[in-house]
């Protein structure tokens, strides 16, 4: 069983990197299920309708999001009715939508759960840690993937190694920067900090560079742009054996300076 992770999908760019690279890719590694964070899918921020349905009939299985799920407020309009989206599992209660969802490829039962992290978040999230537990404890999947969306590293690593041996893998998502730290973890968890941003290679985490260095330089709020680039695509790819342990756990990197190669 290979399943394939699509980091942080920012915009038209990374929506077109998608459509142009995923068919090759699922070819050149025979890739079973597609997994990918689209909360930023949308100019950015958010995620419409129309792009979750082109998700799906690009053949995306499950979809994650983030601290940006409700930039769109679309959202609310058909979220009830998006059974391939997974929310934040730890958000506050009273917003909509599924934290959680477990889907039947090729005889396995895979499980994909949304965790947001508190650490130089927004502190409106229940604690990540306390949280899972609630899944875990009552799981029956063969493989269960968590999708961490945080900031700091350190949490990350933590989570990674509070549920090494309870899930199948802890990738983390958010910074649109990829870690180099991908490893299986002693008691068998595929672990990695950050899978990185698939969208505008020549940006700062998606947005217009120059925008963000003015912003950074002279401490005024410039308007949001996003970065006209060249794309990038971003992934990890998880490899599992058929007593549903990952065997391997590998960086994918499609860009200007590493481009694909069938």
């Amino acid at each position: 069983m290979k399943i394939l992770f699509i980091g942080d999908v920012f915009s038209s760019i990374g929506r077109e990197m998608i459509d142009k690279y995923l068919p090759q890719l699922k070819k050149k590694y025979q890739i079973d299920v597609v997994i990918a964070n689209v909360e930023n899918a949308t100019h950015g921020k958010g995620l419409i309708k129309k792009h979750y349905e082109e998700f799906l009939f690009q053949g995306i299985s499950l979809m994650t999001m983030g601290n940006h799920t409700f930039s769109k407020k679309e959202l609310f309009d058909y979220i009830d009715d998006a059974e391939r989206l997974i929310v934040p599992y730890n958000q506050p209660k009273a917003l909509p939508g599924v934290g959680s969802r477990e889907i039947q490829i090729n005889g396995k039962k895979i499980r994909v759960t949304n965790l947001l992290g508190i650490t130089f978040m927004d502190g409106k999230s229940q604690n990540p840690f306390e949280v899972i537990d609630e899944i875990v404890n009552n799981d029956t999947s063969d493989i269960h993937i968590v999708d961490f969306h945080a900031e700091a590293t350190s949490e990350k690593i933590a989570l990674g190694y509070y549920l090494d041996g309870k899930v199948s893998a802890v990738l983390g998502t958010h910074t649109h920067v990829p870690t180099a730290d991908e490893k299986i973890l002693r008691h068998g968890t595929a672990y990695q900090s950050d899978v990185g941003m698939t969208g505008p290679y020549e940006s700062v985490i998606g947005c217009d560079k120059e925008s963000i260095i003015q912003r950074m330089r002279n401490g005024l709020m410039t308007p949001f742009q996003v970065a006209d680039s060249e794309g990038q695509l971003l992934a990890t790819l998880l490899t599992f054996n058929e007593q549903n342990q990952c065997k391997k756990i590998e960086r994918i990197c499609i860009d200007p300076f590493h481009p694909f190669e069938a």
